[in-house]
């Protein structure tokens, strides 16, 4: 069956997904682009307009405006400013007052069908003056030029001069001269507030903050009361979310013991994502981190100091979780009568049990729901889904939805390196937030390709969190780049998406990996790690004040909340990157341009000299503008152009992350 097309055919309106019954998604702060094209046959004119109802059911029309010449596309950017279910649909219509404007200043300067276009202008400004929806005031204006185009004492130039210009354009601005009116179908919009778009993320392990070694080699865990004396740190770096791994009790069957040895010492932690034992499952806490009052404080002080508190979930259980001995029907029971544990070849998890969601999907599906709502109740607002790719779509659909009905401020980032139909339907479903392969995208090329894919091709419903490194990877660019490295990779990650993360120990440039792997040596997951932070800062061996300066430019440039803007600008070197946020004074929400521009040296090792060439147009310049670049690490101010030398070099600067100083 072929789709319905109105009197006027309004086709390709976004944004919209077109799985039924979902719904793109866009957070406060964000400049929503709506798009549409609107056309008719013949060569009458036609308009466009956007009607967006928010939350409350109140109804915005706003007129779109013709991008490109000849393409028939219509569209607005707005800028989101309330959290909440928006609709929108796209209205098309025969624009009289334009159709007829258009042959009058053709036909009447040629004196052809000159009482003709007289009174069909009369015309249409009567019906316009009779049209209630306009004030009192409007319509005696319109009334006016109506009896003016009629009047046969005038020369006809000066009646067609008086029935256009801007006075006659702001009266029809709001209700235009119409006819045919054409609306498409109605389509969702879900705005989420603006932490769920534009935030900086930290990572730490409660357990390894305040660790201490004994005298016989065993260790004393970190708790909340001593991981709480880090949250300051955190804060002063401009993170506003903490990410805790589980905090539940730990399996002790088949614990791992360092680097992911299958002998563990008696004093091993073991690994958190191993969650369960006889001590509870996941909804109580490891008794070695404190109580549940104790967390309640953990998460009362990180408030306080403007973090929210992000909580793994990880649906998953040790082979000693109170589940597998209550519900050993929520796993999968092999032919020998043994549970299976978790496998991802040729890794294996042999202290973890998968949970199968096809044997009670009712009771599973109650449990965790009773779970999330419990950790929301201790003060939990977000939750970061460890392997959300490994269990089914439609739970997950389900488990959002459910709440998000309850608490729509509750937030959802899904750690799935996995196959792009599957990361991206787990965006579509509710996932406010993804992990991404950011992580192994190094070069220009690389880079390029992946920030141009994630913030157009799938930026009305996914958005990706670039952290820099996780617990699990380590990939090779940090092994081997040195500071170098870490810098570059932390400047890209804050400035080229709303969203970045670090995973603890990064800022002290930690890099050695086990042995064949891209993971680090004497890994967090499986033993304590105390790290000297204030001792790598008083020698200037920590990128913490680099990292502070980042969170800092993000915070004072509202350009580096958007994904959208992104733009490219060519380089004569191929490890030369250089991309800008420009934000426009009528789109920000300083009233002021905002434009920044990023010059970084993907090459960790090396030296390199180019010519930067600036499509000054996308920054709202003239091509021959001379504007002054404030370069916000250095401080330094120079005369920038459309081409501009730039040399990096990575051991002192191998990042240029300025802002243009606009004459005023």
């Amino acid at each position: 069956m072929l789709p319905a097309i109105g009197r006027i055919p309004i086709i390709d309106v976004s944004p919209r997904l077109d799985e039924s019954g979902l719904s793109p998604s866009a957070f406060v702060g964000e400049i929503v682009p709506f798009r549409a094209t609107v056309f008719r046959e013949g060569h009458d004119a036609v308009g466009a307009a956007l009607h967006l109802r928010s939350p409350d059911g109140v109804t915005t029309r706003v007129p779109l405006t013709p991008i490109g010449e000849g393409r028939d596309l219509w569209g607005v950017d707005l800028p989101m400013t309330k959290a909440g279910n928006f609709s929108f649909c796209i209205e098309g219509y025969s624009d009289d007052y334009a159709t007829w404007l258009h042959n009058a200043e053709i036909k009447v300067p040629a004196g052809i069908d000159v009482d003709v276009m007289m009174t069909l202008g009369r015309q249409i400004f009567t019906r316009a003056a009779a049209d209630e929806a306009r004030s009192a005031q409007d319509r005696a204006a319109l009334e006016k030029i109506a009896e003016a185009l009629a009047n046969p004492a005038t020369d006809p130039l000066t009646r067609l001069y008086d029935a256009t210009g801007e006075k006659v354009d702001a009266l029809l601005a709001e209700h235009p001269i119409t006819s045919l009116a054409t609306r498409s179908a109605d389509y969702p919009l879900r705005v989420d507030r603006q932490l769920a778009g534009f935030a900086s993320w930290y990572e730490f392990f409660p357990r390894s903050e305040g660790a201490q070694q004994k005298k016989d080699r065993s260790w004393k865990s970190g708790t909340f009361k001593t991981a709480a004396k880090r949250l300051p740190a955190v804060a002063a770096m401009g993170f506003n979310v903490l990410y805790l791994p589980p905090i539940h009790p730990i399996g002790r069957i088949n614990r791992k013991g360092p680097n992911n040895t299958l002998t563990p010492g008696p004093h091993d932690p073991g690994s958190p994502w191993a969650i369960g034992s006889t001590e509870g499952g996941h909804d109580a806490i490891h008794p070695e981190l404190g109580t549940v009052s104790d967390f309640r404080a953990f998460v009362a002080k990180a408030n306080k100091l403007g973090i929210e508190i992000a909580l793994d979930l990880a649906l998953q259980a040790a082979p000693d979780h109170p589940w597998a001995k209550d519900h050993p029907e929520w796993f999968t029971v092999l032919p020998d009568g043994s549970i299976a544990f978790a496998e991802n070849p040729p890794k294996k998890y042999q202290d973890i049990y998968p949970i199968n969601f096809d044997n009670d999907p009712a009771g599973i599906r109650a449990e965790v729901l009773r779970i999330v709502l419990l950790w929301i109740s201790h003060g939990v607002t977000i939750f970061r889904v460890d392997n959300p790719h490994t269990k089914p779509v439609d739970f997950w659909a389900w488990l959002i939805g459910e709440v998000k009905a309850q608490h729509p401020e509750v937030i959802f980032l899904a750690e799935a390196f996995t196959r792009p139909a599957m990361m991206q339907t787990l965006a579509k479903v509710g996932f406010d937030q993804s992990y991404s392969y950011f992580t192994w995208r190094n070069t220009k090329a690389e880079l390029t390709e992946f920030l141009t894919s994630v913030s157009s091709e799938t930026a009305h419903f996914m958005r990706p969190n670039l952290f820099v490194n996780t617990p699990d990877i380590l990939t090779g660019y940090l092994q081997f780049g040195g500071r170098p490295a870490f810098v570059v990779r932390a400047a890209i990650a804050a400035t080229a998406a709303p969203l970045w993360g670090v995973y603890s120990g990064f800022e002290l440039y930690e890099s050695v990996a086990r042995a064949g792997a891209e993971e680090y040596i004497d890994n967090e997951k499986y033993e304590f790690r105390p790290r000297d932070f204030a001792g790598a800062e008083a020698t200037g061996d920590s990128l913490a004040p680099f990292i502070t300066l980042l969170n800092t430019i993000r915070r004072e440039h509202p350009a580096l909340s958007q994904l959208r803007n992104i733009r490219f600008h060519a380089t004569d070197d191929d490890a030369i990157l250089c991309y800008s946020k420009h934000l426009p004074a009528a789109l920000s929400p300083t009233g002021t341009d905002d434009t920044i521009i990023v010059v970084v040296n993907t090459d960790p090792h090396a030296v390199r000299e180019t010519t930067v060439h600036l499509d000054l147009p996308a920054l709202g310049l003239a091509w021959d503008s001379p504007v002054p670049a404030r370069d916000l690490i250095s401080g330094n101010t120079f005369g920038w152009g459309a081409h501009n030398y730039v040399r990096l070099d990575p051991h002192e600067h191998p990042v240029h992350i300025i802002t243009l100083v606009r004459p005023t």
